[in-house]
This record gives C-alpha cells, sequence and structure tokens, in this order.
C-alpha cells in the first residue's frame, strides 16, 4: 500500500460523503487523513482511530509523526485501549508495528525531528512532549505481539515514562 503524504483540495460536501457504503466513508477519512490543513487531518482522524482494519492503522500511525500537536494528543485520546494489554487495538497495532519496522522506525525519527525543530522550547526533554508517551505505547503494543521491542529510534523516555 503507497500511502500519500499529502493531498490537496477542499473536503467533500457532508451530504455526499453519507451517500458512501460504510468501507467507501473509511477510505475517504483515510485520505483525507493527510490533507495539507492539519485541521482536516485532525478531523479525519476523529473517524479513524477506533477503526481495526489492517489497513486503516498505517494512516492512524502516520499521524503519530505529525508536527501538529493537537493530533498528537486526538492520536493519545482515541488510541486509548493501545495501554490495555491484550486489547484488539493493542493487537493490531503491535501486529503492524512488528511487521513494518521500518514505517515505524520513519515515524519514530519524524516525532523526534517535530520535537526538536517545533516544542524543544516547550518541552526541553524529548520525555516530556506528547509525542514521546504515544511512541513508547506504541512499542509496548510491538512488545507484547513479537516479544521484543523494536529498535528504538527516539531519545529515551524519561524514567516515569517507561513504567
Amino acid at each position: 500500500m503507497a500511502i500519500p503524504y499529502r493531498i490537496a483540495g477542499a473536503e467533500p460536501d457532508p451530504a455526499a460523503v453519507r451517500t458512501l457504503t460504510g468501507v467507501e466513508q473509511v477510505v475517504l477519512h483515510c485520505l483525507y487523513s493527510r490533507n495539507c490543513d492539519g485541521r482536516v487531518r485532525e478531523r479525519h482522524l476523529a473517524s479513524l482511530v477506533d477503526r481495526l482494519e489492517p489497513w486503516v492503522i498505517p494512516f492512524v500511525l502516520q499521524l503519530a509523526g505529525e508536527y501538529v500537536l493537537e493530533i498528537l494528543e486526538a492520536l493519545r485520546r482515541g488510541l486509548g485501549d493501545l495501554t490495555v494489554r491484550g486489547s484488539a487495538q493493542r493487537r493490531r497495532y503491535g501486529e503492524f508495528i512488528t511487521r513494518n519496522p521500518a514505517f515505524f522506525a520513519r515515524t519514530e525519527r519524524r516525532v523526534v525531528s517535530y520535537w526538536s525543530c517545533y516544542y524543544r522550547l516547550g518541552h526541553p526533554e524529548f520525555g516530556t512532549y506528547p509525542g514521546c508517551d504515544l511512541l513508547e505505547v506504541f512499542r509496548a503494543a510491538a512488545f507484547e505481539f513479537g516479544g521484543r521491542r523494536p529498535p528504538r529510534n527516539t531519545p529515551p523516555p524519561l524514567p516515569s515514562a517507561a513504567d
């Protein structure tokens, strides 16, 4: 699967979206999660975070590598079951990360890059940045599914975040 980095264009009319089948609507939300406008990405993320289809997960996971802090916070809220051992959400994300280590590594590097560029003043240590906590729950999901943690491509979390 190829995920576009960004798409441009106005969102479709909500009335037109309602005429689509359920799967078509999910595909539309996946595509618009790659929109040039961060607010549009965040709106469409809200329709994706509770989906567990294997083809949706990379679109959601890729949003963790965004520079928009509100998207990171929406991910953390919407992916609450990632912290629950044995949950379906944790299993699906753990499976995806385990089977796609290069994708996850690239996402980790993006999180660190955006932290360093835009948020380092407000979060002098990477462990205080919301993206760090999010990556740690992804790493825990991968460990639970695959039995080993993915190689770390980030500074380590603060000691309290590792618990």
